[in-house]
């Protein structure tokens, strides 16, 4: 029989959180995925916005459906809920109010990697083409291109990427049991026997 569970894939941007979900859904199909980024590019190319301030605006709306969506999933029985982000203490309260309420155990896996692997990472991904430019930019609607995504003007710079990293601690976010991670080497992380733990976890005796 398997437990009720809210399985969050923690850590910062480039640790492999969506790898790593892939992986999890390849041994629990019947699992269901949500992920505030989707819902993120999505709502950019619905609503679009023409500054800062509307894409934060933007933003609050994301959250309002992330949530709407979980409590959906729960209040109708989702046994295995996976969502992935670099949660922090921002989401917290949040996710232990729905999971409280609707009986759910939480299990985190926290993803962590040494900064400049991190930094170098998140460098490269942001200018790949399949990075989706609403991330990018300061001013976006569906459609839009930019071939060269060195000209982003909404780029994160390293000082900054390390200043979030260290302030919103997100290589220390635990809710329910937390299994860390390290994954400076994508070669040398465990995943089969995480997978496996996972698979006992979610699972009654």
């Amino acid at each position: 029989m398997i437990i009720p569970t809210l399985l969050l894939l923690a850590g910062s941007p480039a640790t492999g959180k969506s790898y790593l979900m892939d992986k999890i859904r390849s041994a629990i199909p019947e699992l269901v995925s949500i992920s505030p980024d989707e819902i993120k590019e999505d709502m950019a190319d619905k609503y679009g916005f023409d500054n800062l301030l509307e894409k934060a605006k933007l933003e609050l709306k994301v959250w309002q459906a992330y949530y709407h969506l979980l409590e959906a999933y729960m209040a109708i029985g989702k046994r295995i809920i996976v969502t992935e982000y670099p949660f922090s203490d921002k989401q917290k309260y949040e996710l232990h109010y729905f999971a409280t309420t609707y009986h759910y155990q939480v299990l985190t896996i926290c993803l962590d990697a040494t900064f400049d692997v991190l930094w170098e990472r998140r460098y490269k991904r942001d200018r790949e083409q399949s990075r989706h430019l609403s991330h990018l930019v300061t001013s976006y609607h569906y459609g839009d291109q930019l071939l060269d995504r060195e000209k982003a003007d909404n780029q994160i710079s390293k000082e900054a990427f390390q200043t979030i990293i260290s302030q919103r601690a997100y290589a220390d976010f635990e809710l329910g049991e937390t299994i860390k991670l390290d994954v400076t080497n994508f070669s040398k992380v465990p995943y089969d026997p995480l997978i496996q733990k996972i698979l006992t976890l979610v699972h009654a005796s």
